[in-house]
């Protein structure tokens, strides 16, 4: 049986007030929400912290509401809490779609999306269908707050952009027109994702207005696909193929599959390479359904 190495907790009740004991403890302490990640590293020795600062008593943080018609998440909202939310289900479906596949109850019931997104895990289902949405994150200390776009966040394995002191208070998803949708696929063997590909798409008339396709769980971060123009002013109902595999090979390019227990590099592209083009399909189907139901 694993034995926990001693700690101290210490609960902030303000984001100014977290800060504060991060930058005063040091490095010897690491902010603590739902936990799941973090008490896993701490029981099989890969980490040790002497103490937590446990933000849940951060009222701010647990927030969920719509603003100027983005949906605010604040940090601490847990995703059992967004796949249940009928304020998230009317609004953004496809993001509760994807809640209900991540992990397992007992952690979504624990861990929450800004958890997930701090700890930086390449294997994400959240970072993934995130940056495909075009999502933003606000992060905070004392009463200085700074909002940067999902893709510059996450920085490497494990790193990501939050200066000392600083915390991840919200996440922002922008409205969902009436003519768009997403889809989220995974490839698991296990419950962490050997790879995700998100595709977010909007159509009007019939045709693809806009698209963003993003893919992540192969590489060391999630990475937004180039190339996805090409699909616009196609008819959302017959992509045509041959764009499709050409984006498809350069998501695959673009990730940088990484070998590891799931598979060579190689393997992971060709994966990704199908996931990218049943992505895209079914996200136009989808946002064609939509909004000819609008019209």
């Amino acid at each position: 049986m694993t034995t926990l190495a001693p700690f101290e907790i210490h609960p902030a009740t303000t984001v100014a007030e977290a800060g504060g004991l991060i930058s005063e403890l040091g490095d010897e302490a690491v902010i603590y929400s739902g936990g799941t990640e973090l008490l896993l590293l701490l029981k099989l020795g890969f980490a040790a912290f002497g103490h937590l600062v446990d933000i849940k008593p951060i009222d701010e943080l647990h927030e969920l509401r719509v603003e100027d018609g983005a949906l605010s998440v604040g940090a601490a909202v847990t995703h059992r809490e967004l796949e249940r939310s009928s304020l998230v289900r009317d609004g953004w479906p496809d993001f509760v779609e994807m809640e209900r596949r991540v992990a397992n109850v007992r952690v979504r019931s624990t861990g929450s999306l800004g958890g997930n997104l701090a700890f930086a895990d390449p294997h994400s289902d959240p970072a993934t269908f995130l940056l495909a949405a075009g999502a933003d994150v606000e992060l905070g200390r004392d009463d200085a707050r700074r909002t940067i776009p999902l893709a510059d966040f996450i920085l490497g394995p494990y790193e990501t952009a939050l200066a000392p002191g600083e915390l991840l208070c919200a996440i922002r998803l922008p409205a969902m027109g009436a003519g768009s949708a997403m889809s989220h696929l995974r490839f698991a063997f296990h419950e962490r994702p050997a790879a995700t590909v998100s595709a977010s798409m909007s159509v009007e008339g019939g045709r693809v207005s806009d698209v963003r396709i993003a893919v992540g769980s192969v590489g060391v971060v999630p990475v937004s696909v180039p190339g996805t123009d090409a699909l616009v002013g196609q008819p959302a109902t017959a992509l045509d193929e041959t764009t499709l595999r050409e984006i498809g090979r350069a998501g695959a390019e673009t990730a940088e599959p990484v070998s590891d227990s799931n598979g060579s590099d190689d393997y992971k592209g060709a994966l990704v390479q199908t996931l990218v083009v049943r992505a895209a399909i079914e996200a136009a189907r989808s946002a064609a359904a939509r909004s000819a139901g609008a019209s």
